[in-house]
């Protein structure tokens, strides 16, 4: 698993981050695993297939609708960008 390192973290927010983590009983690097990840994914979030799947209802497209579009559909791998 990945690791992170940070640096200078002043004495007072290190030992809120202790009495942070002994109230919630895990370590104090727990809490700071869980504080970032409340941080970067928080449980409000719209994810993008549930947004586009939503606007999909919206416009009253059908199953059907869906298997015209995938025949449809271009599936040829997409050719790479080229700068000459």
């Amino acid at each position: 698993m990945p690791s992170i390192t940070i640096r200078n973290i002043p004495e007072e927010v290190r030992r809120a981050l202790r009495v942070r983590a002994a109230m919630h009983g895990r370590s104090t690097e727990a809490e700071v695993r869980d504080i970032l990840a409340m941080a970067a994914k928080p449980e409000g979030r719209v994810k993008l297939g549930s947004l586009l799947t939503s606007i999909g209802r919206e416009a009253g497209l059908t199953r059907a609708d869906a298997e015209v579009f995938q025949k449809l559909r271009n599936k040829a791998p997409a050719r790479p960008m080229a700068f000459e």
